[in-house]
């Protein structure tokens, strides 16, 4: 019997790939492939087709020149990634299209990016950097950690809720403790470095959730992954 097929759909990874997201891809597939699934990776690039068949998508930061390079783009599609949102297509948006996926990104030389409204945040560019090694908890997938580097500095609005509580860090703005959004099945996150390696409950989550959707079914049984555990206390132990 064929094994059940998922379509992963990296977006803009021309413009918006830096700092190790590509690495939160080939997590999932390599997660899903030990899951018995066949994955189909799709690219989409400003003016691409977007495929007819997606059951997760995941996006990375950019620089800001990248984040204009896409706008127009990401407009056109942002109807049909908010229909797709709704109906609960996992999602992770990483640092630059987390910021897109709100309202609006307005960088610190003044310049106002608007975003899809996909998120209910608002992104101002700060006067410093946010950089170093981060440590959240969430109520959801535990001790989460990463790497950040943004100067972007996002506020949740109305009942939008963080991905945790930073407890290591600065996350989304450096004073309020939040770290992230969520809607649904979307995960939005400052943390690069990438994110997924070191935090499989995340992977997880957006594997879980892909399949259901596609097939109805998913065995959620834990994968046994040598010194996977040790490799998240050894990036939880690093200096800020």
């Amino acid at each position: 019997m064929d094994a059940p097929v998922i379509d992963l759909l990296q977006l803009y990874p021309r413009d918006m790939n830096i700092y190790g997201d590509w690495g939160n891809v080939l997590v999932l597939r390599k997660r899903l492939q030990l899951r018995g699934y066949d994955v189909r990776l799709h690219e989409y690039n400003p003016g691409d087709t977007f495929p007819d068949q997606v059951d997760l998508i995941v996006g990375g930061g950019g620089q800001d020149s990248g984040q204009n390079k896409i706008q127009a783009d990401l407009h056109q599609l942002g109807g049909r990634l908010r229909e797709l949102a709704d109906d609960g297509v996992p999602m992770l948006a990483i640092c630059g299209l987390y910021q897109l996926f709100g309202n609006f990104f307005k960088t610190h030389t003044g310049e106002v990016i608007e975003g899809i409204g996909l998120l209910d945040v608002d992104t101002i560019g700060g006067p410093k950097r946010l950089i170093g090694n981060t440590v959240l908890e969430s109520e959801e997938f535990g001790t989460v950690i990463g790497y950040e580097n943004h100067s972007g500095q996002t506020f949740l609005k109305g009942g939008t809720q963080s991905l945790g509580t930073v407890t290591k860090g600065e996350g989304n703005n450096g004073q309020d403790s939040t770290e992230g959004a969520r809607y649904r099945n979307v995960v939005a996150s400052y943390l690069h470095g990438s994110l997924l390696p070191k935090n499989p409950a995340v992977a997880d989550f957006l594997v879980r959730h892909a399949a259901l959707r596609r097939h109805g079914s998913f065995d959620d049984a834990p994968l046994e992954i040598p010194f996977e555990e040790q490799a998240r206390e050894d990036a939880a132990a690093r200096p800020r």
